[in-house]
């Protein structure tokens, strides 16, 4: 049996080792998982969201425990672990509060029968494969929603956060769901295709890259099941005529930074006007030459590793064929000597196309600045991008930020004056090479349930 072994990515210490399933073990867990289904589709929603309460208070009674796992993981900033548990814990909140309203029966007046009713059925066993940058919300996202629905949830986790997966199922228990509702596959590449096509999975729910995407979306095609896809990003931070240069400036670089700059929806490109261009670009480098990279544990700690050093090897590999292809370094741009995965916060000028930097996406604290002529110009040069995921508007002018994003930026999402996070009541997900399909803001809960159609004869 092949094992997986964690790294501590701060370190370069071994965390702990898990062994693959059989395939046989695999399938069996995908059948106790539809039994378990058969069961919970038959409660209330009233009933599923009163569980769901009780997975957000378990989520918050082990907040450090998982907070602690993820970054020992991932190398997120504990901080920052703690944040992304309690999120976790309001999409519970949120989801038990209104998914009852979401998924209610709503009545409609046919014209070939006395009476209709829409009514929103569980489809059956959902399975999630998801990425390591968010070790909880990623699953929470999707399982939350599912359950909620009344569908079973599997989940194959990166192979370097399995710890957190498994903690999650974990909580899950104590938090009163029922056993094998919620069940993690540790199972190799292949062991997942076979069960895309198993007849006990209905859906597949995918977060992770482009190339991931198509190769999910073909084998879920081939077995003719549903898919939602959250794919990669180069989002688009426009910084407009009429900015506010400090306050642009603070807004990029946290967009850009923020979880270690490991985000799908971060700031990746930012398109500044000629106007205000030397100004910005002087003072982002100064912030992000600022910034403190170290221990994620430590409290004065503002950036810590790369998830892994294969992720900082194929970042650096970007940067460089970048700058072979015309773009300049105006500060970091090279790994530093010692242990761990450790990348220095990097900004980039001159960027243009067919550079890595502009084309695609740079998973990492890498920010990627270039010169538009106006707005009208940074606007064209933000959808000149495969992906469609999230963009920003830096602009003092809200009502005109409000038309842009509404009328003209090619995403799913759009963050004026502030960046890029996950909020529960908010629609998540993207258009073109990002993906589709949405999560969040009551749509979530909808994506893999049998919108059914209930025709009753007059009487």
């Amino acid at each position: 049996m092949t094992q997986i072994t964690t790294i501590n990515p701060a370190t370069g210490e071994q965390i702990d080792s898990y062994t693959h399933l059989s395939k046989d073990e695999a399938f069996a867990k995908v059948d106790a998982c539809h039994d378990a289904f058969s069961e919970w589709k038959l409660r209330s929603l009233e009933e599923r969201a009163e569980v769901l309460k009780g997975l957000g208070k378990a989520l918050r009674d082990n907040k450090e425990e998982l907070a602690q796992l993820m970054t020992a993981e991932v190398g997120k900033l504990i901080t920052a672990s703690r944040d992304e548990v309690e999120l976790c814990a309001a999409i519970c909140d949120y989801t038990a509060a209104n998914g009852p309203k979401e998924l209610a029966d709503e009545p409609r007046d046919p014209n070939n029968a006395g009476r209709g009713i829409v009514t929103y059925s569980p489809i059956g066993v959902v399975y999630g494969i998801q990425p390591w940058n968010f070790p909880a919300y990623q699953v929470i996202r999707y399982a939350i929603a599912n359950l909620m629905t009344g569908n079973g949830v599997l989940l194959k986790h990166a192979a370097n956060c399995t710890g957190s997966g498994l903690k999650i199922a974990e909580i899950f228990a104590k938090g009163g769901l029922p056993e094998n509702l919620f069940t993690v596959l540790v199972v190799d590449h292949d062991t997942s295709d076979e069960l895309i096509a198993y007849d006990k999975v209905r859906g597949i729910t995918l977060t992770g890259s482009d190339g991931a995407g198509q190769h999910i979306a073909e084998e879920a095609g081939k077995a003719l099941k549903k898919t939602v896809l959250e794919l990669g990003s180069n989002d688009a931070y426009m910084v407009l005529e009429d900015a506010d240069i400090d306050k642009a400036v603070g807004i990029c670089a946290t967009a850009r930074l923020y979880n270690n700059g490991q985000t799908c929806i971060a700031g990746k490109r930012f398109i500044v006007t000629e106007k205000v261009y030397d100004e910005f670009v002087e003072k982002y480098v100064a912030k992000f030459e600022a910034i403190k990279t170290g221990d994620p544990l430590a409290d004065d700690t503002d950036m810590g590793p790369m998830a892994r050093e294969d992720l900082r090897k194929t970042l650096q590999e970007q940067v460089d064929e970048s700058v072979e292809k015309g773009a300049k370094i105006a500060c970091g741009g090279t790994i530093p000597e010692g242990p761990g995965a450790f990348y220095p916060a990097t900004v980039l000028t001159d960027v243009a196309p067919g550079q890595p930097a502009y084309d695609d996406e740079l998973f990492g604290p890498v920010a990627s600045v270039i010169k538009a002529k106006d707005d009208e110009d940074a606007m064209r040069i933000a959808n000149d991008s495969r992906y469609g995921l999230g963009g920003g508007i830096i602009s003092k002018n809200v009502d005109r930020a409000i038309e842009l994003a509404s009328k003209h930026f090619d995403t799913g999402m759009v963050f004026i004056n502030t960046f890029g996070l996950a909020d529960p009541s908010m629609p998540f997900g993207g258009v073109k090479n990002s993906g589709y399909g949405r999560e969040h803001g009551g749509f979530g809960v909808k994506e893999f349930a049998n919108a059914k159609a209930i025709f009753v004869g007059a009487e």
